[in-house]
C-alpha cells in the first residue's frame, strides 16, 4: 500500500490552499510584487503595541486563558457588537483568526454528508473548510452577472427542492474574492429564506470597515445566524491571529459545542494577541476607517491598470480590498495566466479558479502603500496589454 492509501481521504480530497501555491510563486519569481494576498500595509496602533510590549513579562500572559477568550476582551467585543453592528442578542467566542472561527462553526453545525450552500465566486478557505470536515455536497450558487450579488431566487429554489435541506448557507460581506457588498435588503431576504427552510446562515464580516463610495456596512441577527469577525485586516493584525464568533445566545447548547471544539484546536487564542486586540479596540473604528480611506487611491490605480481587459470586465471594489476581473474568453486556464504574469512581468494575482470561477483573477489593493501599488500596477497593465494584444509571450 502506498503512503496515499494510509492518509485521510478528507484531507487528500481537500484542495491545496491557493495562498500556499501563490507564496511559492512569489518566492520563485524574481523581485515579484504581490497583488495577491489579502493583507493591509499597516501595523496595529502604536499605542496598542507599546502597551503589549510592557505585558511580556506578566506571568498570566504565558498561561492558558479562558477557552472562549479573556473576559475583558469579550466584554469589550459585546459592547462593540451592540454599538457598531446592532447585534444585541449575541454571545462572543474569541478565536485564532476568522478562518478558525469558520472551522469552529462548521464543526458545530455540520455533519459529514450534510449539504451546504456557497455562492461563486466563493472564499477558497471556506470551501476547503467544508471539504476537510467531510462535507462532500457543496452546492455552489451563481452570483448576479452584473453585481456578483448572491442569486436569492436560485437560493429559494435550492432550499425548497434539496432534500435533506442544506444545513448551512454562507456569504462573505463585503465579499472575498469579489469586493462586492450585499445590500441590507438582499441580506435580509437570504436570512429569511434560511430561517424558513431551517438552514443556518454564516456571515463573514471580516471586511466590515472596508466600505467605499458612501456605502455603510450592516449586520443581521437571528437565532439561525452566526456572524464572524476579524482583527486581521482592520487593525493590521494578520500575524497575531485574532477573530471572533458572534453566535445566538438563546440557542441551547451552541456555546457548549463551540467550547468542545475550541478546546481541541487552539485551547484559546494567543493571550498576548488578545490583549493587543483589546488595546487596538481602544483606538476605535475611526483609526481603521482613516486608513481605509487611503485605499481608495490604490483602488483607482489598479482599476486603471485593468483597463486593457475592456469595458465590463472588472467588478467589485465596493468593499473589502479586492477587484474581480474577467480574462479574455480564451484564457480559461487562469492559473497559467497568473504564473505567466508573475514570471514575465513580476506581478502576482490570485487565479479565479480557486474561487469557483475559472477565467477570472482576484486583485488585492490593500497590501501596498501607494508608491509600491503604482509600481505593481504599471507591471500589471503592461502584462495585460501584452496578454490581450500578443498572448502569453514567453
Amino acid at each position: 500500500m502506498g503512503s496515499y492509501g494510509r492518509l485521510a481521504k478528507r484531507a487528500l480530497e481537500t484542495e491545496m490552499p491557493v495562498m500556499v501555491q501563490i507564496q511559492e510563486l512569489v518566492r520563485g519569481a524574481k523581485n515579484a510584487m504581490s497583488l495577491a494576498q489579502g493583507v493591509v500595509y499597516w501595523q496595529p496602533p502604536k499605542q496598542a503595541l507599546d502597551k503589549v510590549k510592557e505585558l511580556v513579562w506578566e506571568p498570566s500572559i504565558s498561561c492558558y486563558g479562558a477557552d472562549e477568550g479573556i473576559p475583558e476582551l469579550r466584554e469589550a467585543l459585546k459592547l462593540k457588537l451592540q454599538r457598531e453592528n446592532k447585534l444585541v442578542k449575541s454571545s462572543v467566542m474569541v478565536t485564532a483568526g476568522a478562518n478558525q472561527a469558520f472551522v469552529n462553526c462548521v464543526l458545530a453545525l455540520c455533519d459529514p454528508g450534510d449539504s451546504v450552500v456557497m455562492f461563486a465566486p466563493y472564499y477558497f478557505n471556506a470551501y476547503m473548510s467544508f471539504q476537510m470536515t467531510g462535507i462532500t455536497d457543496i452546492l455552489v450558487g451563481p452570483g448576479n452577472p452584473n453585481t456578483l450579488h448572491p442569486d436569492a431566487d436560485w437560493l429559494e429554489k435550492t432550499l425548497s427542492e434539496t432534500r435533506p435541506v442544506p444545513k448551512v448557507v454562507t456569504v462573505v460581506n463585503p465579499g472575498n474574492p469579489s469586493g462586492t457588498y450585499i445590500p441590507q435588503p438582499l441580506l435580509k431576504r437570504i436570512s429569511d429564506l434560511c430561517r424558513e427552510a431551517g438552514s443556518w446562515l454564516i456571515v463573514d464580516n471580516t471586511y466590515e470597515y472596508f466600505m467605499y463610495d458612501g456605502l455603510k456596512h450592516s449586520c443581521i441577527e437571528d437565532d439561525h445566524i452566526v456572524n464572524i469577525f476579524s482583527f486581521s485586516k482592520a487593525y493590521g493584525m494578520m500575524g497575531w491571529r485574532v477573530g471572533y464568533i458572534a453566535y445566538p445566545s438563546e440557542v441551547e447548547g451552541f456555546a457548549t459545542q463551540l467550547l468542545k471544539i475550541q478546546d481541541n484546536i487552539p485551547i484559546c487564542a494567543s493571550v498576548l494577541s488578545q490583549h493587543l486586540a483589546l488595546y487596538s479596540l481602544e483606538a476605535g473604528p475611526e483609526w481603521v476607517t482613516d486608513r481605509v480611506k487611503d485605499l481608495v487611491k490604490n483602488r483607482e490605480i489598479i482599476l486603471e491598470a485593468l483597463t486593457p481587459l475592456g469595458e465590463g470586465a472588472v467588478k467589485g471594489g465596493e468593499g473589502a480590498i479586492y477587484l474581480w476581473a474577467k480574462l479574455p474568453d480564451k484564457y480559461q486556464d487562469d492559473a497559467k495566466v497568473v504564473r505567466w504574469l508573475a514570471t514575465r512581468h513580476g506581478v502576482v494575482l490570485i487565479p479565479g479558479g480557486a474561487c469557483g470561477c475559472p477565467g477570472h483573477v482576484r486583485i488585492s489593493f490593500g497590501g501596498l502603500m501607494e508608491p509600491a501599488c503604482k509600481a505593481a500596477s504599471d507591471r500589471l497593465r503592461k502584462g495585460l496589454e501584452e496578454l490581450v494584444s500578443q498572448g502569453m509571450v514567453e
